[in-house]
């Protein structure tokens, strides 16, 4: 039986292959998913029983988030194996498609805990088989052009944050506005529409991914020469160990949203909890795995591995400062930036969001175009989905535009109390609450977003929706009804042309700054100008150290120990842009060097642990964002923002100092 050709470098798209746009695509439409319900699952879990959520204290909702995010980066290992082994890189994909699709559809039902739970568990199995066989994927079809990996990693990673960016404003923007199943939903539809779009564009890639990867034996030498490489079979005693670190692992992550939703702890005996001497022992258990497996290696492969080892360091801190964005730089956007615009500068900003949501919806829609041009009569049924999906995409965008600019600022007041202390904090009088005696009633301000017309002196009913007196919602006469902690509230004045600006909002620069550079990042590295890999690493932590250094500049003029300020959002601002310049020069490239470094056979395996980096990465920044308020309280916020810049900057020296080293590991990689 003959093979079918592979016609991926065929055809040409911005000077890459039109296959890699297939992909480019899937990859976007499952992170629009996945970022889309990652934006709702704990606003969801944390709102009132009255307007469709769970009503969980925030403690419990957080634990449940970082057990599933933790879960997406252990699974990847799994089903990479699983793809080496058995199934190939495109079953695999299509599998994990299959399975996230059902998981959202899943959480559509939101109201049924079950069906939550389930749809959380079916996205954890799904990412396992998607994740890192869509990044090997790419390795594979790119093996006889390493040169040209980096720029297509980072033109694949342009539509990861194509998705991460949509996903955030659209599946985010309706389940607030409309409910939570609208946005469980959005994020479903696409991921199915992903699924199909690759299903009728595998004819372009040939036979290429359909088995699982051979056991290839070869390696390159320094000379470029292939030469026969040795196996390195898991002993009776690596099993074992994977055996254990599995089962602690596993049983930290599940039993710290356990203890506190269920209130059952497997690691506590004798009344003291073991939580944190169990992810020593499975930490220092996995460092000792790795390097005993590496060192039984030949020595190309060996040295080729502990340069990814050392990559892997780098991403580490790297992502444990830049994913400060979720936790304290969210923190500073909310209690220490000035959001609220009036006037032209409201008028302006209106303007600027607009531009910053068609914009890069037109960019990627001209890429969909010059796909079509190449691919549409070859895969029709694939561009026709693609085609309909778009069409989705810029209905719902320009609903957005038309009820933004139909929405209004009200200034309402709203009674509270306070005990007799003087530092008290007031506490809302709600619809339930029996008003102590001898208590001094205090008229509080705040201003709410409305779509409906009010005038003055209306009786309206809100609802604090994180529970700190600072974000509330407008409640419909049928939703207070439902809700016992309703808050009566009075129309004050409609306030003409003034707008607060979600502290959310800044999320979405991010990704909003990849789509614009990433392209110019793929020419520099595809150009002669193309830095080494310890460079790369470099500059991206100096860029990483840019950017905090302008939000410890920006703050530093907040006194010791204050909780609010007022700083301008310019600051924020250039913070993402260096941080974005930065994640272009170390995420994709890393996804490139490891498959550059690592042998073929065992490819999907270790992108799943550069995953698993990736997720101490993440658990040391909440660690670490953890002590702002320790660090704001003993010093400033400056301060804190303050190691965040130096830290990157003596990591980056070390990478610099390194790049001998990792230039003879890599033993000729480029």
């Amino acid at each position: 039986m003959t093979s079918k050709r592979n016609e991926f470098f065929d055809t040409q798209v911005l000077g890459h292959p039109s296959g890699l746009f297939v992909l480019f695509f899937t990859e976007m439409w499952e992170r629009f998913s996945f970022y889309g319900m990652r934006a709702l699952l704990v606003l969801f879990l944390v709102s009132a029983l009255g307007i469709g959520g769970w009503d969980w204290p925030r403690e419990n909702a957080l634990a449940l988030y970082g057990t599933y995010l933790a879960l997406l980066y252990l699974t990847p290992i799994i089903g990479g194996t699983l793809a080496d082994k058995y199934l190939g890189n495109r079953k695999a994909i299509i599998i994990g498609a299959i399975v996230m699709t059902l998981g959202h559809a899943s959480m559509a039902i939101e109201s049924n805990p079950f069906f939550l739970y389930l749809g959380l568990l079916l996205l954890v199995i799904g990412t396992g088989f998607f994740k890192p066989n869509m990044t090997s994927f790419i390795s594979i079809l790119y093996k006889d052009f390493p040169e040209k990996k980096d720029g297509a990693y980072t033109i694949f990673y342009m539509g990861v944050n194509a998705g991460a960016f949509l996903g955030i404003m659209l599946c985010g923007y309706l389940g607030e506005i409309l409910g939570w199943s609208w946005g469980f939903g959005l994020a479903g539809i696409f991921m199915l529409l992903g699924l199909l779009q690759f299903t009728f564009a595998q004819g372009i890639f040939g036979d290429v991914g359909k088995k699982p990867n051979t056991e290839d034996k070869s390696i390159e030498a320094d000379n470029h020469v292939k030469i026969e490489d040795k196996l390195n079979p898991f002993t009776i005693v690596d099993k074992a160990l994977i055996t254990i670190i599995s089962v602690l692992g596993l049983t930290w992550v599940i039993n710290d949203p356990l203890s506190k939703i269920g209130e059952t702890n497997f690691l506590e005996f004798g009344g003291t909890d073991y939580s944190g001497h169990t992810i020593l022992i499975t930490l220092l258990l996995f460092i000792f795995l790795i390097t005993s497996r590496i060192l039984r290696y030949s020595r190309i492969t060996r040295d080729k591995m502990i340069a990814v080892v050392i990559f892997a360091f780098f991403i580490i801190f790297f992502w444990a400062s830049f994913e400060q964005a979720g936790g304290s730089m969210s923190i500073f956007a909310k209690d220490y930036t000035s959001r609220i615009l009036s006037g032209n500068a409201a008028f302006i900003f209106n303007i600027v969001d607009v531009i910053i949501t068609v914009v890069p919806i037109g960019i990627i829609t001209y890429v969909l175009y010059l796909l079509f041009k190449q691919t549409f009569k070859k895969y029709f049924i694939s561009n026709l989905i693609l085609g309909f999906s778009f069409i989705l995409i810029w209905g719902v965008v320009i609903w957005k535009i038309y009820n933004n600019f139909n929405t209004y600022s009200y200034e309402i007041s709203y009674n509270t109390y306070t005990i007799t202390a003087e530092d008290a904090k007031p506490i809302a009088i709600t619809a339930e609450t029996i008003v102590p005696e001898n208590v001094e009633i205090i008229e509080n301000t705040t201003v709410i977003i409305s779509s409906n017309e009010f005038l003055k002196d209306d009786k309206i009913s809100i609802l604090d929706l994180d529970k700190k007196g600072t974000n509330f919602k407008y409640l419909k006469p049928e939703q207070a009804d439902l809700i016992n902690n309703n808050i009566p509230a009075t129309i004050i004045r409609k306030k003409d042309n003034e707008i607060q600006i979600p502290a959310t909002w800044f999320l979405i620069l991010n990704s909003l700054f990849i789509i614009a550079f990433a392209p110019l990042f793929s020419k520099w590295w595809e150009s002669k100008y193309n830095p080494k890999p310890a460079a790369k690493y470099a500059i991206g932590l100096f860029f990483l150290a840019i950017g905090f250094g302008f939000l410890a500049y920006g703050a530093s003029g907040i006194p010791q120990g204050a909780k609010t300020a007022s700083v301008s959002i310019v600051w924020l601002i250039f913070a993402y842009l260096f941080h974005t310049l930065g994640e272009l020069c170390v995420s994709p490239v890393g996804l490139s060097y490891v498959s550059k470094l690592v042998p073929p056979r065992m490819i999907a395996f270790m992108f799943g642990v550069w995953y698993l980096a990736l997720a101490i990465g993440n658990k040391t920044s909440g660690k670490m964002g953890a002590m702002i308020d320790d660090i704001t309280t003993k010093y400033d916020i400056s301060t804190f923002f303050l190691i965040f810049t130096v830290v990157p900057i003596v990591i980056g020296i070390i990478a610099l100092l390194l790049s001998p080293v990792l230039k003879k590991l890599m033993h000729g990689v480029k």
